[in-house]
């Protein structure tokens, strides 16, 4: 485990630099410079509901995520063999959506900035996001495409550059985010920083190592696009995985966002007495949102944690909080405003935008600024500034889109999950799958007690005919799942629906739950153990090259496990030393690749 506070994570296993190299007073003013400004503006956390004004100091907030060295599979494994010696010039860290990778890039900023980290590595960071990337028009070269993010001019960036091209981090936030198009595939040999092409060929070039090849990437994405990623990224690579929060990160960010102890120690309180609130919360956004939630109810009087089952439902809640209490005076209906959000979070999704232009956003939205769940803020051009906006997350993006599609007619409403989830259309299946977690949202939008809760709080129907057409689509999907990497979003639309007569139905179709090489997570063991606890028995599960799996989240599902015929897992000790306490005999059965162990439910009268 790395603890991101230190982020030493991102070069460890370097060597530190010893070069002879001289930097000019020029340069080091204008790092100096750079630092000053990243400083001021790091030191902040703009939280995804305040009011024009109102910040957070980064330190009094941000609370340390786990962050974990990814398992390798063999091949993988074979080329950091084979580049022995080498040093790593490239990381990924990897991570679902609001699990904290952005906030981490911030404090790794201003971290570095202050002083704090990679003082022998690393004499200038540069932080990128992609999805302004996406903003910017034209051909440019890499000094351009810096400027955008940092207060230097192109010409500043190259004298540094030029000095330092081994001591260079490049921080990239957020690749999934990231347009790709055909160019970067069949682009020309692009080797020289201040050479022009589309933005994003210019920055696959870095990436690929086409450009400065001496220097250091920390490329964030969704664990969804880490493929295309690996495949366009320099090696070695070193690849990690950002987790959430740990339930000591959990307490932690309690304390830190209530500040009064009584306060914090009551909330955590429920929380804790609560085993599906208390899993949701090990996503940090998920937790911001349970504490906004929960602080709101504690004001009001109401009851802490009811209603709160599903990710889906704690949106909902959410989304009625804010516009019931801190939304007075709105200039439009309820439903008006949430459909042209929804519609709008649609267009920005299709077109892969999470960066949305002023006239976009005034087209379908009234008074945008005052609306809570879009940001405003200032994106640089190179001689001036231009007004845009985004959703508080990526997640209310993507919440809204699902949001806008079951509140539309009947007809239209199939007909665009028709699109969303047919073979020939299927765009969430695609890589990265970006309509996954619409289609986790839709599932929870249809669950009855979410549904009486749109209705009246919201004022908006859902169509049950189109709960008819995604369960249709479900049950096919169970009996005909052979891709591994798709169990666990099927069980999270399982959990998210939330019906347990449906959930049984569906279970008597799945012989065989297979999360073959997947990396999983508390929620997903949750959702796991929810489905096994709808069924009287299964064939199989089979953990085998699963990744993260740990002795506190086989403790979770444990009650469940009985009901499997068959278990296969990997034989590694801390989990062989988890059947070992729970004293469950094991045959073992070795493969060419793995030590395998399978245990059939008869093992399980010896608990009793």
């Amino acid at each position: 485990m790395y603890q991101a506070t230190k982020s030493e994570f991102v070069l460890k296993g370097t060597k530190p630099l010893n070069i002879g190299c001289f930097i000019s007073e020029a340069t080091r003013s204008l790092i100096f410079r750079h630092k000053t400004r990243i400083c001021s503006e790091c030191q902040y956390v703009t939280e995804y509901n305040s009011l024009p004004g109102e910040r957070v100091l980064l330190n009094e907030r941000y609370t340390q995520p786990l962050i974990l060295q990814r398992h390798r599979d063999l091949q993988e494994r074979e080329e950091e063999l084979r580049s022995s010696g080498e040093d790593f010039h490239s990381v990924i860290l990897q991570g679902n959506s609001g699990n904290g990778k952005t906030l981490t890039v911030q404090k790794i900023m201003m971290d570095w900035a202050s002083d704090k980290l990679f003082k022998e590595r690393v004499d200038i960071v540069f932080h990128l996001k992609c999805k302004e990337i996406n903003r910017i028009p034209g051909r440019k070269s890499l000094v351009e495409i810096l400027s955008y993010s940092c207060s230097l001019t192109p010409d500043q960036i190259l004298q540094i550059l030029k000095q330092l091209p081994e001591k260079v981090l490049f921080i990239i936030d957020g690749f999934d985010e990231l347009k790709l198009t055909q160019d970067i595939y069949y682009m020309s040999p692009h080797t020289d920083v201040i050479q022009k092409a589309p933005a994003e060929v210019t920055l696959c070039a870095l990436l690929k190592g086409h450009i400065l090849p001496e220097s250091f990437l920390l490329v964030t994405t969704r664990s969804t696009a880490t493929d295309t990623l690996s495949n366009l990224l320099k090696g070695p690579q070193r690849f990690t995985e950002i987790m959430g929060f740990s339930q000591k990160g959990v307490e932690e960010y309690f304390q830190k966002f209530f500040q009064d102890e009584q306060l914090f120690r009551r909330a955590y309180t429920f929380v804790k007495a609560n085993e599906n609130l208390f899993t949701a919360c090990s996503i940090p956004v998920i937790c911001w949102i349970i504490c906004t939630t929960i602080k709101e109810r504690f004001r009001v009087g109401a009851d802490v944690t009811s209603g709160l089952e599903t990710t889906t439902s704690i949106y909902v809640d959410f989304v009625s909080t804010l516009l019931k209490h801190h939304c007075q005076g709105l200039s439009q209906p309820v439903p008006v405003l949430l459909r042209s959000l929804g519609q709008l979070a649609e267009r920005g999704m299709l077109e892969q935008q999470v960066l949305l232009d002023e006239n976009t956003v005034y087209e379908t939205v009234s008074d945008p600024v005052a609306n809570p769940f879009l940001c405003k803020f200032l994106f640089k051009r190179r001689i001036c500034q231009e007004t845009m906006f985004s959703f508080m997350h990526l997640s209310f993006q993507e919440f809204f889109t699902a949001l806008y599609c079951v509140i539309l007619d009947e007809e239209e409403s199939k007909r665009k999950f028709s699109q969303l989830i047919s073979v020939q259309d299927s765009r969430w299946l695609s890589h990265p799958p970006r309509f996954a977690a619409v289609v986790q949202f839709a599932f929870g939008l249809l669950n009855k007690d979410v549904r009486n809760t749109l209705r009246k709080t919201l004022g908006l129907f859902v169509h049950p005919n189109t709960q008819a057409l995604l369960k249709e689509w479900i049950l096919k999907e169970l009996q005909s799942n052979i891709y591994h990497d798709r169990t666990l979003f099927i069980l999270h639309c399982l959990y998210e629906l939330h019906e347990e007569d449906f959930v049984i139905k569906a279970m008597r179709s799945w012989n065989r739950i297979s999360a073959y090489g997947s990396f999983l997570r508390r929620t997903d063991c949750w959702a796991l153990l929810y489905c096994s606890q709808c069924c009287q028995s299964i064939e199989e599960l089979d953990l085998l090259s699963c990744k993260g799996l740990t002795f506190e989240k086989l403790m979770m599902i444990l009650p469940e496990l009985p009901k499997f015929k068959k278990l296969t897992y990997p034989g590694e000790e801390k989990v062989n030393c988890f059947f070992l306490i729970i004293k469950w005999p094991l045959s073992n059965i070795t493969g060419k690749k793995y030590d395998t162990y399978i245990l059939d439910n008869q093992s399980y009268k010896h608990l009793q």
